[in-house]
């Protein structure tokens, strides 16, 4: 398995991904994450440009895509009914998504950015109780609520 940055060859496979990915979340009880158009290749353009992007890729095929940035989050400035578990510069992992669950993908993409910084944070939706699973399991600590910047909640979570 390697960790790369995307380049532009990947976004039609990047499409496929997150159409998978919304399709398995309406499938578990989710239907409100990614109910738009969004996330999709152009998000993902948009996160390569901005030089966050990248794909995890086994024997030459993409099986994940996830934004990876060192820059502060807005939407995490405020956090309710808790905490954050430090005040210390964190990575912050957005729109993580895997071509097939259950293969132990997204342990790669987590370790990847682990190994950049070990202070991680990353927000889910209440519905989302799969990735709920998958951060606690992979030692994520529930930390509040935050508020994306149109509003809707999220359940933020933090690894030191």
């Amino acid at each position: 398995m390697l960790i790369r940055k995307t380049v532009e060859a990947d976004l039609i496979q990047i499409e496929n991904i997150y159409k998978n990915a919304k399709r398995f979340m309406k499938e578990s009880g989710n239907p409100n994450q990614w109910n738009s158009e969004t996330p999709n290749a152009e998000t993902a353009r948009a996160d390569m440009q901005n030089k966050v992007s990248y794909v995890a890729e086994d024997n030459g095929k993409v099986v994940a895509v996830f934004m990876f940035s060192l820059k502060e989050d807005p939407t995490y400035l405020k956090i309710y009914q808790g905490a954050w578990l430090n005040d210390k510069p964190y990575g912050v992992i957005h729109r993580i998504a895997v071509l097939e669950q259950g293969k132990g993908i997204i342990d790669y993409c987590i370790n990847y950015c682990f190994s950049k910084c070990q202070n991680l944070r990353i927000d889910t939706h209440r519905d989302n109780l799969p990735m709920q699973r998958a951060l606690i399991k992979r030692g994520f600590k529930y930390c509040g609520i935050i508020y994306l910047q149109n509003g809707e909640e999220r359940l933020a979570y933090q690894k030191i």
